[in-house]
């Protein structure tokens, strides 16, 4: 079996660097939803992905790749979402074995009550720290990365 190398200090400081990132802003975010909105980070991205969807309606199999979500897990949490009146699952049409998430108009309010709050996180935290090269950066690492992680652009 062939060695892998260690990282240089410059790629490990980076590496560390992009951790403490990916860890620390989940928290951001969950705070300043579950504070505004009484809602989770997953739980606000799921509406925001029915929000953008035609009819506001997905198939939970669809939701559960946009959201790069297991069945269960967002069964789960469409579940919880259903309960606040948020979300309607009902049978899909096309497909009489498949269910579809529909936006209420409760949630819709909901996002469109929660989406400036969020905005306004997201610009505090990440956006308005980059400049506009830094933000053309980050855009181009994140592609670079996500080929990798979601070539099949499920997310994005």
């Amino acid at each position: 079996m062939d060695e892998v190398p260690w990282l240089d200090s410059r790629q490990l400081h980076a590496w560390m660097r992009f951790v403490a990132v990916v860890e620390l802003l989940p928290g951001v975010l969950d705070s300043q939803l579950q504070a505004d909105a009484g809602l989770s980070h997953f739980e606000y991205y799921v509406l925001a992905m029915l929000s953008e969807s035609p009819n506001r309606t997905l198939r939970m199999s669809a939701l559960s790749d946009a959201t790069s979500s297991t069945l269960p897990r967002l069964s789960h949490v469409v579940a919880r979402l259903e309960k606040r009146g948020l979300i309607e699952r009902t049978p899909c049409p096309e497909d009489r074995r498949a269910v579809n998430a529909t936006l209420t108009e409760t949630g819709w309010e909901k996002v469109v009550a929660t989406a400036p709050g969020h905005g306004s996180t997201v610009r505090e935290n990440v956006i308005d720290l980059l400049s506009e090269e830094q933000i053309i950066q980050l855009d181009a690492i994140s592609d670079a990365l996500l080929s990798k992680l979601d070539p099949g652009t499920r997310m994005w």
